[in-house]
């Protein structure tokens, strides 16, 4: 049998083969074919939920460390007296990977437990979906979550209190839970600080004050020029008056105009555009940033950008992303309670603040302006290094951090430094 295939009409146009559609890429991850954050876990990942949130989390603990070691390491690190937990908070756009090259020393060097885990939209934690209008208790992509899960995860590890070690952006997480929960910090350390340092106000003397009262009380109240100086002090009260009245009313109608701006822009965000332009950022800038922010941009191995860049694998990572961009616009624009650089005075636990001498995301002149700023508070300068002192310079990272430790707690094992490394 002969089969007979239909002609095509000659006004019908031939089927053409379907075009694949064009893959995206994202910083060179295909954003085709995303995964869960499970799927991406390493082998020595865990998880940890609060609030419906699966919080990505790595645990390195000195007993699991010694025993790796030799009998000679394990007997100096056994001499350890500090015995506190460490919790390990990231920074902007990273991630548990970024100390990857510190936990296990720092372990040896505290004789105890170190966590590090992922905040909200970073890393492998979950990206649940969120919207102003949810009616979750606590918006997962806000400080006050972050502050929350860092206290939730000392309890986690059965401590009563621990040294919060924080990098940039994570150092305010670390401020922000000594201030809601003080009795549960040993200490803060803070590294690069991503936290707007005051400038401090220049006091008067003893003596030009004493000098100023005695020249106010020389003067006599009968006389003309203290009758003078009563009429224009009362004038210029009636003018600040009137001038606090009309501050005040242009300050409702910018709080109005700043209150529709904000909306607006929120809006925006959480639109296609809004995630179209998040992309795009992370595109073009994503790897850029991470090398910007070494010393020596010619050291950023391969290792280091799939580091940077394996949560981009993650399922709705710019939503997240949106979400928490989002979530720090609103809270810098609350007047609800005074920015962290305004109570920094308050702190009274023992502090260390770290800085790279080529800082070129957060500068160096700023940590040392901060350190100023917190009563007692050590500052340390590592050399030939920028923003990422744990990743570029770990060596020397865990030398002023042991130094620290060992000066506030008073650990007196001078080899605990080399049994680490």
């Amino acid at each position: 049998l002969t089969v007979l295939t239909p002609r095509a009409n000659a006004g019908t146009v031939p089927e053409m083969p379907l075009r694949r559609r064009r893959r995206r890429s994202v910083a060179g991850i295909d954003q085709d074919e995303l995964l869960d954050p499970d799927a991406l876990a390493d082998p020595d990942s865990s998880f940890f939920e609060i609030n419906g949130v699966r919080l990505h989390h790595k645990i390195c603990s000195h007993e699991d460390e010694e025993s790796q070691s030799s009998s000679g390491q394990s007997s100096s690190v056994a001499d350890i007296q500090i015995g506190l937990p460490i919790v390990l908070l990231h920074g902007f756009g990273a991630s548990v990977f970024s100390w990857s090259r510190v936990m296990r020393p720092l372990a040896r060097i505290v004789g105890s437990k170190v966590l590090a885990f992922d905040r909200p939209a970073f890393g492998l934690t979950s990206r649940i979906h969120w919207s102003g209008d949810d009616a979750k208790p606590l918006n997962p992509y806000s400080m006050a979550f972050s502050v929350m899960a860092t206290l939730a995860f000392i309890d986690y590890i059965g401590a009563e209190k621990a040294v919060l070690v924080g990098h940039s952006a994570g150092c305010l997480v670390a401020v922000e839970a000594y201030f809601e929960a003080p009795e549960r910090v040993a200490a803060l350390v803070l590294v690069a600080p991503a936290i707007f340092a005051p400038r401090k106000g220049v006091k008067k003397s003893g003596s030009e004050e004493q000098e100023a009262q005695t020249q106010k009380g020389s003067t006599d109240e009968n006389s003309p020029q203290s009758l003078f100086t009563k009429i224009w002090g009362g004038f210029l009260q009636l003018c600040m008056r009137i001038a606090g009245l009309v501050s005040k009313m242009v300050t409702s109608i910018l709080d109005v105009v700043r209150s529709l701006y904000l909306k607006a822009l929120v809006a925006f965000l959480r639109s296609t555009l809004g995630e179209m332009l998040i992309r795009w950022i992370m595109d073009k800038f994503g790897i850029l940033g991470v090398r910007n922010a070494w010393y020596d941009p010619s050291k950023v191995n391969d290792d280091v950008i799939q580091g940077y860049t394996k949560p981009l694998r993650s399922k709705g990572w710019e939503r997240a992303l949106v979400e928490h961009t989002i979530s720090m616009i609103i809270d810098s624009a609350s007047k609800s309670r005074a920015p962290v650089s305004k109570r920094l005075s308050e702190i009274s636990c023992p502090v260390l603040v770290v800085t790279g001498d080529t800082d070129r995301i957060v500068p160096a002149w700023n940590a040392e302006r901060l350190a100023t700023a917190i009563p007692g508070a050590r500052f340390e300068v590592i050399k030939s290094c920028g923003h990422l002192p744990q990743e570029e310079r770990p060596e020397e990272f865990l030398s002023v951090i042991e130094r620290f430790l060992r000066t506030v707690f008073g650990a007196p094992n001078e080899q605990v430094f080399q049994a680490a490394v």
